[in-house]
């Protein structure tokens, strides 16, 4: 049995109380889904900045009328000192993931992306200190690994940040370390890497590129590469990052907390590839794709050409064991894509 087999028994047995912050977006909406079905309490805190409605919608109809009446949304800001005071009473765990992200977006507006993912999450911090949440795992990035050129990416090694939005996730991982030293706290940063899954928003000029590439072929609209399509990535399906979130919340491990951990699959897709590879999963039901093509443009400002995460540290002392490689995640996605990207 695996260590997150184990965990989930457990937390069945001997519900908790978390507190799920961004929890109407795509990875909150996620953890908030697989809690409530493990039967935990759960408060969301959300102010619709990015997040939306109807994923907790969807939450609701994937769970019991019991498990969702264990849940409870505040709507508002974590900039706000009161909200986030409000929001942590009575809560064991914190999974922080309420953010601005993107790249781009924080090269056009660097100040809101700051504002939001370094106050906010100074104020998140300040309010589970002050209400004696046990641990606080909040959302880092792949992003802080910056211009550094090894593969794979190892945690300690760190080059100099690429945009706005990098160097706000590494201030948050440099202000988990100074509550741990000044105050006692317990936290743990989880680096996501190129996350994709159901719920994930495919609108917008900041939308990720699987489900905005998969609402573009299946509407026979034109597929935007940035670059040659050698640029690769290490994509993660979400099941993997609700395991490690659950997982960090509670380890035992003696040294596992306050320290950062990878999230990924440790393998590489490139671009080319995964176009190839969405095009031949939707081409039974979409038969235009057969002639379908790419369009390529410019590289992308901000953006690292390769990334890869080495996910030894998180098997080790978190007990992580990704369950989905991309195509898997793809595969058991797909139906929601279909049903939910046009």
């Amino acid at each position: 049995m695996t260590a997150y087999e184990t965990l989930q028994k457990d937390l069945t047995a001997s519900p908790r109380t978390w507190l799920v912050t961004g929890v109407a977006g795509f990875i909150g909406s996620n953890l908030l889904e697989r809690l409530l079905q493990l039967d935990q309490v759960v408060t969301g805190l959300d102010n619709f900045a990015t997040g939306h409605q109807r994923n907790l919608d969807q939450v609701e109809a994937a769970v019991t009328p019991q498990q969702w009446a264990r849940f409870h949304l505040i709507e508002g800001d974590i900039r706000r000192r009161g909200v986030c005071q409000q929001a942590c009473k009575g809560v064991d765990y914190v999974l922080h993931q309420a953010a601005l992200g993107s790249v781009p977006r924080s090269l056009e507006d660097p100040l809101t992306t700051t504002e939001v993912n370094v106050n906010g999450t100074v104020h998140m911090f300040a309010a589970a200190r002050d209400q004696r949440v046990r641990r606080v795992v909040y959302a880092s990035s792949s992003s802080v690994y910056g211009d550094d050129p090894a593969l794979p990416k190892i945690e300690s090694q760190l080059g100099a940040s690429l945009s706005p939005y990098a160097a706000t996730k590494l201030i948050d991982e440099i202000y988990a370390g100074v509550f741990a030293r000044c105050y006692g706290f317990e936290s743990i940063g989880l680096r996501y890497f190129n996350v994709f899954g159901p719920r994930q928003d495919p609108e917008g000029p900041y939308a990720a590129v699987i489900p905005k590439w998969i609402a573009a072929m299946i509407q026979n609209q034109p597929v935007h590469i940035h670059g040659d399509g050698e640029t690769s990535r290490d994509f993660c399906y979400v099941a993997n990052v609700v395991q490690a979130n659950l997982l960090a919340a509670t380890t035992p491990t003696p040294g596992a907390v306050n320290q950062p951990y990878n999230v990924a699959m440790n393998n590489r897709t490139t671009l080319n590839q995964l176009y190839t590879l969405l095009r031949n999963l939707l081409a039974p039901d979409c038969p235009h794709l057969n002639q379908h093509q790419p369009a390529y443009q410019d590289f992308r400002p901000g953006d690292v050409r390769h990334s890869q995460a080495d996910i030894s540290r998180a098997r080790e002392f978190l007990g992580y064991a990704p369950t989905h490689r991309i195509e898997q995640g793809l595969e058991t996605a797909l139906r929601w894509y279909k049903d939910n990207l046009v």
